[in-house]
């Protein structure tokens, strides 16, 4: 009783607010640690004591919450916020970065189906190429199958050689001339002709880049195009850009007086 009488007229103790609420006496005691709500008065016993004013802030705090808002957001925005239109602007700000929240858990998810599938077609177990693969996915690398094809040669020549931005630059220039080659092949264009050339030689140069001038990566390059179980498409859209490519490198090579297959051969 004497307990009773220490408390003023319209406050309660903490375990009394805390029962109203349904949360816990930690809870509030967190609060007021995180200088989020402090209780409204202090008995002379030091006990916090609360209003029912305080409740209405704790029901806040928890909707809030609900809603998906950190105890940061709501102590240094939402809870001096007067005015509806400033709710529903904080609220708003919410909803954009729950909405990028989704999409990139989506993202995640769809990244992590894609690799389950491509586990499931590889014959070992390898980290460092669904590591590959991953990274790949997250540059929106259209080609990302391609890695469990690759050797560890050929691997770790890309990796060494490329940083994901120049990868892409790369990847994009390829896209490009392999499109150009379609185009001038259904145009009836020659592969001998000064177009065509001025293709064959850009490729060449592609090549370059990507060998860095050691030859014996030709070959595997050269199957790319016949990997079993390639996406549906590859093979024919690499036999179309082929049908002018080949032709048009054949003379490009044959006007500077060189083979590099024959030479990788040699």
């Amino acid at each position: 009783m004497e307990k009773q009488k220490a408390i003023p007229e319209g406050f309660m103790a903490i375990g009394e607010a805390a029962k109203k609420l349904g949360v816990t006496v930690r809870t509030l005691q967190h609060y007021d640690k995180e200088g989020l709500l402090s209780p409204s008065a202090v008995s002379s016993g030091g006990r916090r004591l609360y209003t029912n004013k305080d409740l209405v802030m704790v029901h806040q705090i928890l909707s809030l919450k609900h809603l998906g808002f950190s105890l940061s957001d709501i102590k240094n925005r939402l809870i001096p916020l007067d005015s509806p239109a400033e709710v529903a602007s904080a609220l708003s700000d919410q909803a954009k970065a729950l909405r990028e929240k989704i999409e990139g858990l989506s993202q995640s998810l769809q990244e992590i189906e894609t690799l389950h599938q491509e586990v499931l077609k590889m014959e070992a177990v390898d980290f460092k190429k669904y590591a590959d693969i991953i990274v790949n996915l997250q540059m929106k690398n259209d080609f990302y199958w391609l890695i469990k094809h690759f050797d560890d040669q050929m691997l770790d020549h890309i990796r060494q050689r490329f940083d994901q931005e120049s990868g892409m630059s790369f990847i994009r220039t390829f896209m490009r001339i392999q499109e150009q080659a379609i185009q001038l092949y259904e145009d009836g264009i020659s592969p001998d002709s000064d177009q065509g050339q001025a293709l064959a030689e850009a490729f060449w140069k592609l090549i370059d880049e990507f060998t860095g001038g050691d030859l014996s990566l030709l070959p595997k390059l050269v199957e790319i195009g016949k990997f079993e179980g390639s996406e549906p498409g590859w093979k024919a859209k690499q036999s179309e850009a082929n049908a002018f490519i080949g032709p048009a490198l054949n003379t490009y090579f044959e006007r500077n007086g060189f083979n590099p297959m024959q030479e990788e051969k040699g």
